[in-house]
């Protein structure tokens, strides 16, 4: 690691890119929304398709992503799959990130400006 001017030691490259590949996948409105969803509380597949306004097997989809990446994880309960978040960094991440947009524009009541590939 380097340090910058600041005094702050720079990541790894490893680190940066498991960061990167972990924003990568919440940069789908739909996996951040599903994210958002379990933060708030474990779920099955039928339930946050229907909170987050998704098709089933498109909200399956997400789901296999989310949980090969290590960032949501289930557990069987009967004939049911229950799928939860169990990283409280993701969480905090997930809900610091949506809460300030949120904020932001509640108080310009303008939308969040929408960035662009830079």
């Amino acid at each position: 690691m380097g340090t910058a001017g600041n005094g702050f030691d720079d990541p790894s490259a490893d680190v940066l890119a498991d960061a990167a590949a972990a924003f990568g996948l919440l940069a789908s409105p739909a996996r951040l929304h599903i994210v958002w969803a379990l933060a708030q509380g474990e779920s099955d597949v039928t339930g946050l398709a229907e909170r987050v306004g998704g098709a089933l097997p498109a909200v399956s989809q997400h789901l296999t992503k989310l949980k090969l990446a290590g960032l949501v994880r289930s557990r069987r309960e009967g004939r049911r799959q229950v799928y939860f978040v169990d990283d409280p960094d993701v969480v905090d991440v997930v809900r610091l990130a949506v809460t300030r947009i949120g904020a932001r524009a509640d108080r310009t009541g303008l939308p969040a400006p929408r960035l662009r590939g830079l």
